[in-house]
């Protein structure tokens, strides 16, 4: 593995813990019922029969002192109520867009701008404007804004840089998009039929890696100047905005604040799942810099799909939580603390001769199960393996990155192929100890130390879309 030494700063230690929650760790012989009866797929457990949950950072982060205050003064208004109004001050103050709307999370502003977007884009009148042609391009869409561009009958494109794929090859920008690709799939496709670009930031499919700002900046460029609307995928802007600290000599004077409001010069809007950086439990983002006809559009979808767009689906006083949340994203001390303890977990793991995409991203640590398991073929979904046995071994709860999450081409129903198999070790924000991610990483030598002895497995009942969160699997033994 080629690596490179990321120099750190001694973090202040952010915040301490005022409440606790008691957890209960089942014995092996119960974790075998419980996985058999989930179908073998994490997300069907309940939460009581999981003892360190690594599923997701999303919704399950600890809140502060000041969100709690801010959910106790919420204003429960149906319309013109003063948190939206607070709301709307942090995402101007903030990002620099002036129209803003909430809504229940990240996929509740995808399901609204996407479709709209592709509506605009078929309005043009353009040659050869079929919908069959029409493609959404991105560094890497997640998983729910790929579903979301696939219901609309478009196709999501990823052009990630190659060395995103290479997991043991040190690179300071694998979430950016590859320039020179970007470019020709605008002259092969023609500009008229690329609805949009989406950047995601940090690119969570591969490995929570950041973006660049001369990235962010160069793909806006070009897609400009093809007149492509371009959509900034926030959910995990402020740990992208301190990797960019870090990382580029020109920003190191910078403040977070500074580099997020340079960042989002970058795109025309935004959506955001809020439950990530923005550590709330529920509650999402569509905002859009200056087109005020296509936030009238957002608004009227809101209202269909969401909630009158002062609330966009949630209590008054989530909104209050999130108008705070935003701020406290940006809390260099605090980031520092969140992800220097992320890193430490991936350089455990690399001490321990486990792969995992490096250099570690912002918010989880990836392992390449398929270098793991390479008696595992794709078609058997070695990362959905790792994520059982750890289960089986510890009781630890994560989530498969790779072709089960990945799923089937929505034309022909072909297995889509992914270049490399992740299962990925989410954090939570203010959530676990150190010595709770240790015991993670004796789990894992556990597993490695037995590794040749993993199955793949097959499916049971395949859902037609978003397939891993409802999927029911067995397993696939050897004869």
């Amino acid at each position: 593995m080629t690596t490179t030494t990321i120099n750190l700063p001694t973090s202040k230690f952010a915040y301490k813990i005022k409440a606790v929650e008691k957890i209960h760790q089942l014995t092996r012989k119960e974790r075998e019922k419980a996985l058999k009866l989930s179908g073998y797929n994490p997300f069907s457990l309940s939460s009581s029969q999981v003892y360190i949950d690594l599923h997701t950072d999303s919704g399950t982060s600890a809140l502060s002192q000041e969100q709690w205050a801010a959910l106790m003064t919420g204003d429960e208004s149906y319309a013109g109520s003063s948190s939206y109004e607070k709301l709307c001050h942090s995402v101007e103050d903030i990002f620099g867009y002036r129209q803003c709307i909430p809504t229940h999370q990240g996929r509740g502003a995808e399901q609204i701008l996407l479709p709209l977007l592709l509506e605009r884009n078929l309005g043009k009148g353009s040659p050869n404007s079929s919908l069959d042609n029409k493609v959404f391009v991105s560094n890497f869409h997640f998983d729910t804004t790929a579903a979301h561009v696939e219901l609309t009958g478009s196709t999501a494109v990823n052009l990630v840089i190659e060395d995103a794929y290479k997991t043991d090859v040190s690179h300071p920008w694998k979430g950016n998009i590859d320039i020179e690709k970007l470019t020709l799939e605008i002259e092969q496709r023609g500009a008229h039929n690329v609805v949009a670009l989406i950047m995601t930031v940090t690119c969570n499919s591969m490995g929570g890696q950041p973006v660049s700002m001369e990235n962010l900046r160069l793909a806006y460029e070009v897609a400009h100047r093809h007149e492509i609307p371009v959509v900034m995928d926030a959910a995990r802007f402020a740990e992208n905005a301190w990797f960019i600290k870090r990382r580029d000599p020109n920003y190191a004077n910078h403040s977070i604040k500074d580099i997020v409001f340079e960042m989002f010069k970058y795109a025309d809007m935004m959506v955001m799942s809020a439950k990530k950086d923005a550590m709330v439990n529920i509650g999402g983002l569509c905002a859009i810099k200056d087109d005020l006809a296509l936030y009238r559009e957002v608004q009227v979808g809101c209202v269909v799909r969401e909630g009158f767009p002062s609330y966009g689906g949630l209590a008054g006083r989530d909104v209050n939580c999130l108008a705070v949340g935003l701020y406290e994203a940006m809390d260099e001390d605090y980031l520092t603390a969140r992800i220097e303890q992320v890193i430490q977990l991936g350089l455990w793991l690399l001490d321990e001769g486990i792969p995992i995409q490096y250099p570690v991203g912002g918010h989880a640590v990836f392992i390449d199960a398929g270098k793991l398991f390479p008696h595992i073929p794709s078609s058997q979904f070695p990362g959905q393996a790792l994520a059982n046995e750890l289960y089986l071994e510890g009781g630890i709860r994560c989530a498969e990155i790779g072709s089960f999450l990945l799923g089937r081409d929505p034309d022909t129903g072909i297995q889509k192929d992914s270049a490399v198999e992740l299962t990925r070790l989410a954090i939570p924000r203010r959530v676990y100890s150190n010595d709770q991610l240790r015991y993670v990483v004796e789990c894992m030598v556990a597993i490695k130390n037995r590794a040749q002895q993993v199955h793949g497995y097959g499916f049971v009942y395949e859902p037609p879309v978003l397939r891993h969160f409802l999927a029911h699997l067995e397993p696939i033994i050897a004869s």
